[in-house]
This record gives C-alpha cells, structure tokens and sequence, in this order.
C-alpha cells in the first residue's frame, strides 16, 4: 500500500495557473516540501491535463479576472474543477470562485461557487495583514494534523460571502466573521495564505497533495 502511494506520489502532476497574479515562488517551494515538482503554467491544455489544480492570488480581482480571460483560462479553470479532480484556491484564488466582487466597481468572476466579494468595514485597518486564526466549523481532512487554535497568514481587503453557508468550513473574525475556508466537494480555498503560513500552512499543502492521491 505504501509503494502504491509513493508511485502516486512521484506521478501526480500538479499544475500552478501562472497568470501574473499569483505569489508563485512561495507555493512552489511549499508544494516542494511536500515532495511535488508542479507544474507552473498559463496554458489551458496543460492545465486540463493534470491531476490537481492550484489557482493562487495576490492583488486585484478585476485584474487578475481580465489576465485569465485573456489567456483563456476562464473556462479551462471550470471544466477543470467540473471534472471533479482537486482544486486548491488561494486568497484572491479563493475570491475569483464567486459570481462577483465588488472591487473595481463590480466584475464577474468565475461562478464556480454562488456567491460575492465585498470589501472588509472601513472601521479596521484595511488590508488585513498579519496573523488571525481560524474557527473550525466542523472537520475536515485537509485540516488533519492541524492544531485548531494555529495562526494563518493573512493579506486581503475583501472576502467573499458565498450563498451556501454549508460551504463555509472555517471563519476569521477582522470586524466581521468572514469565510476563510471553503470546501465544496473537490473545491478547497483559503483566504489565507497557506504557503505563508509556516509549518501549519505547509501541513495544508501536504493534505491537499495526500487527498489528491487518495
């Protein structure tokens, strides 16, 4: 059984989405400590052809919505997460899943996931940088091994609302209680930055690549 993992291991193919967006250094080398060499790329076929998907995020979303519409990875990114195999956001890759954010005066995203980005209360120091913590609202095995009360690293100005609070497998309270993990089926999202994170956001990467070979 252990071979058999280990095979699965050195044959899974996991694609990064290079899109100008994305903090890619840093989750490469995360998904390295994990034993995985990605791929990095912003080509549709070869997105559609790995294993497991990561779409990471940094910066605006209106921007990072028109970088992927034109390299054409709007609907590769769909059809991809339609297939059913593993997919991993991460902050703005976590916001870009709703239907709409309200940055920019209001764009379309992905409607992967129904729902909205709006922009954290003006009251708190906005963007949310720093370490926060993550309120479990029930369990999940790509939090195993996980101490529940760990600190993750966060950068953002906006959150998403998602209609279905079924969604919504942990909270982070900046002012308000926000999603800051979502997991629908084989669609798995922080807004916090995993790769950032130390040794818990590294265990999260070692998870999601577990949970792609089972």
């Amino acid at each position: 059984m252990c071979h058999m993992k280990k095979m699965g291991l050195q044959n899974m193919k996991i694609a990064v989405v290079d899109y100008e967006s994305g903090n890619l250094r840093s989750v490469i080398q995360a998904l390295r400590s994990a034993q995985i060499d990605p791929i990095v790329s912003g080509n549709p076929d070869q997105i559609l052809s790995s294993d497991a998907l990561i779409l990471p995020g940094v910066g605006s979303g209106n921007a990072a919505m028109k970088a992927l519409e034109q390299k054409q990875l709007t609907e590769a990114i769909r059809e991809f997460i339609g297939s059913g195999r593993p997919f991993m956001g991460i902050c703005l890759g976590l916001q870009l899943l709703m239907d709409m954010t309200d940055e920019g005066g209001g764009v379309e995203c992905l409607s992967v996931i129904s729902g909205t980005v709006e922009r954290l209360p003006s009251e708190y120091k906005v963007p949310h940088m720093g370490w926060n913590q993550v309120v479990m609202n029930k369990e999940h095995n790509i939090m195993r091994g996980i101490n529940p009360s760990a600190y993750f690293y966060f950068a953002h100005s906006y959150y998403s609302v998602p209609a279905d609070p079924n969604v919504v497998l942990g909270t982070t309270s900046y002012g308000i209680d926000f999603c800051s993990i979502l997991v629908r089926d084989n669609v798995f999202a922080t807004q916090f930055h995993p790769e950032k994170s130390g040794s818990v956001g590294l265990q999260i990467y070692k998870n999601f690549v577990q949970n792609a070979i089972e």
